[in-house]
């Protein structure tokens, strides 16, 4: 299995324009004003696409192998996808709508896009992020619960069981 090559700077400013472009299409729809946003190209693994508010300042951020293995159909759904999370924050606040609820999928439909949440993406030659595992254990066997997992389990008291046997996980002493 080869590993796919990421996209190239053409391609990169050939994303930015339309990305550009699905928000001046919004805005001519919705007789708005919304601003372009920085794009960037730094996800790895599953996610073709992520909108992303952090310390106040919104941005799109691509993933630049898959954008280079499925380039059609990201092209035509990713952006407008991505687009609508932007629009949706824009209109009604991220925290007061569902990601992919009513009002984003009202934008998708008005932007002419498909409104699924996922693509069914094959991942051979993509790179993935890797995670460290953290060893937990219950009655019946022990279990590898990934950082952000036990994060949660440390820092906000989250609690899991095991399916089998339905015993609370509990950090593994040699850790």
């Amino acid at each position: 299995m080869s590993v796919i090559e990421p996209i190239d700077i053409r391609q990169r400013e050939h994303i930015v324009a339309a990305t550009d472009d699905c928000i001046r299409r919004a805005n001519e729809l919705l007789d708005t004003k919304f601003t372009s946003i920085p794009v960037s190209f730094d996800l790895i693994g599953r996610t073709a696409g992520m909108y992303r508010v952090q310390g106040g300042q919104r941005s799109i951020r691509y993933n630049p192998y898959l954008f280079a293995k499925y380039y059609g159909d990201n092209f035509a759904t990713t952006i407008p996808h991505e687009v609508a999370h932007y629009l949706t924050d824009a209109i009604y606040g991220y925290r007061t709508v569902r990601p992919h609820g009513r009002e984003w999928r009202t934008i998708m439909r008005m932007l002419g896009a498909d409104e699924s949440v996922r693509c069914n993406f094959n991942l051979d030659g993509i790179p993935t992020r890797r995670y460290r595992r953290i060893r937990y254990i219950c009655r019946c066997q022990t279990h590898e619960l990934t950082r952000v997992r036990h994060n949660r389990i440390q820092s906000k008291g989250a609690r899991y069981f095991c399916r089998r046997c339905s015993t609370q996980l509990l950090l593994a002493a040699e850790n």
